[in-house]
């Protein structure tokens, strides 16, 4: 949800997901810790200064990824333990406790990670395990077509689903990586391996732990981007990258910006408009026959997503690009890509809400916009696993705020109570069977009673899914969508 994710406002928030400290050796002095020229090097580990959400000063231990000279000042950047990537800094001397500075471990004499070489084998351990929690309780799970009884029981309403007998409970697999970027929300799913960007972590090297763009200009917005981007070297030193935010092209300078708008007629994403409902358009974007365009679209998205690494292959994919449009144009807002043909039922692979407009609502829009095209399709959809911390965050609310939706406005009939099951609600909203369950789980709506599941609706949470709609201003208006799915299985090479 720049899905972007986006990701990406919230800059500060730790991740979901618990993440264990890594445990440094002990504490040295001064001088074990500096290199034989008495400089700090890379791997050492100290409290550094930082400002945190509250504006108050605090003192995160953390890494020094890398060292610097300019102009005879010595700049380090660093990476907070535990914290998202995001936060990563250059920071100057003075921002340093020197007291508790801890030296790397020594390098093994056969540094390897399941085999193969490791990238920084002397930082000291580093490498932090995945924790897999495992739940697996004796009731069953609920059933998928057993239907759920609504009735009132002190202002709240409850549903009885019956349960399958001889069944057990699916264990709950959460697994957290290094910066808790990472979570799959209870459904472990191999990551995909083709693709513009795929869900891979083994370049995770020094280089790509270290953000290379300064600051990013893109109409009349500046972005500092949060992650690495492969942008061409030569472009990493600049103070300012300029990008047309009409056909994402990248340069140098304004002066090469400028000449480059006198000469680019696009004011618009290329591709077809398939959507307009007021100031808000959405644009279908052909990976194949629209190459650079994507290309340089995911270029931009992978500065503000850390959980893909980035491929040129963009053939295989589709692009839809969320625009608000004024008298100069339709300005990118964000986006979400979607495979062709998906053996795995994906109905988004990459999703994004530019920095300058999240918390705004477009990143549910974008989401109920997905799930939109689902519906015409005649499919079930799900995110590709696994999502980014903003991004699970996102799709939990807009699961929630949907599923409630449905639920709150069953009607009794002939003063019977009213029926539904997860098979229904998947239908309707077109989430997926198991995404609706782990949202019931989620909300903790599910209570196991006499034999039977019931879902329960309390005041609090209904007054709250309340308050949240009301805020909810954007919405997807399936009359102003005009959107002919293809069958891309019979297209040969799409």
């Amino acid at each position: 949800m720049a899905e972007v994710v986006s990701p990406m406002p919230g800059a500060g928030r730790r991740e979901p997901g618990e993440v264990g400290r890594a445990r440094g050796p002990p504490v040295a002095d001064l001088g074990a810790a500096l290199s034989p020229q008495g400089e700090i090097i890379e791997g050492c580990r100290l409290p550094v200064l930082r400002r945190n959400q509250d504006n108050e000063d605090e003192w995160p231990l953390a890494e020094i990824l890398s060292v610097k000279d300019i102009s005879g000042r010595k700049l380090f950047y660093v990476h907070y333990i535990d914290f998202n990537k995001r936060l990563d800094e250059w920071v100057t001397h003075e921002r340093l406790d020197l007291k508790k500075i801890q030296f790397p471990k020594k390098e093994a004499k056969t540094p390897t990670k399941n085999g193969l070489p490791g990238s920084r084998p002397g930082s000291p351990e580093r490498e932090v395990k995945r924790k897999v929690e495992v739940v697996s309780p004796a009731t069953p799970v609920p059933s998928e077509t057993a239907p759920a009884s609504v009735f009132p029981q002190n202002g709240s309403a409850r549903r009885a689903v019956a349960a399958q007998p001889g069944r057990k409970r699916k264990s709950n697999c959460l697994g957290t990586d290094e910066d808790s970027q990472d979570s799959s929300d209870g459904i472990p799913s191999a990551p995909r391996m083709t693709g513009s960007l795929v869900s891979d972590r083994s370049h995770d090297d020094i280089v790509t732990r270290m953000k290379n763009i300064e600051c990013i200009e893109l109409g009349r917005h500046r972005l500092k981007p949060w992650y690495f981007s492969p942008y061409p070297q030569e472009l990493t030193t600049l103070p300012v990258l300029y990008l047309c935010e009409f056909c994402l092209k990248y340069g140098r300078s304004l002066k090469c910006l400028q000449r480059h708008l006198t000469k680019c007629d696009l004011r618009h994403p290329p591709g077809n408009e398939i959507y307009r409902k007021g100031t808000i358009s959405f644009f279908e974007i052909d990976g194949r026959k629209n190459k650079s365009y994507s290309q340089n679209l995911c270029l931009l998205a992978k500065c503000f997503l850390d959980h893909k690494t980035l491929y040129y292959d963009t053939d295989p994919f589709l692009f839809y690009v969320m625009t608000e449009y004024d008298c100069k144009g339709f300005h990118i807002v964000g986006y979400f890509s979607k495979e062709k043909e998906s053996t795995e039922d994906y109905n988004v692979a990459c999703i994004l809400t530019l920095p300058p407009y999240q918390r705004r609502g477009y990143g549910k829009l974008l989401i109920e916009f997905s799930y939109e095209l689902s519906k015409v399709e005649g499919k079930t959809g799900t995110p590709e696993k696994p999502l980014s911390d903003l991004g699970l965050l996102s799709y939990r609310s807009y699961w929630s705020q949907t599923i409630l939706e449905i639920l709150m406005g069953l009607k009794s009939e002939s003063g019977e109570r009213p029926q539904i099951t997860i098979n229904e609600i998947s239908e309707i909203t077109s989430i997926k069977k198991e995404d609706v369950i782990s949202t019931l789980q989620y909300l903790n709506l599910i209570n196991y009673y006499k034999g039977q599941y019931i879902l329960t609706l309390s005041e609090d949470i209904v007054d709250g899914h309340e308050r949240a709609m009301l805020k909810r201003l954007l919405r997807i208006d399936s009359k102003c969508l005009h959107f002919t799915p293809k069958d891309w299985s019979k297209r040969g090479k799409w």
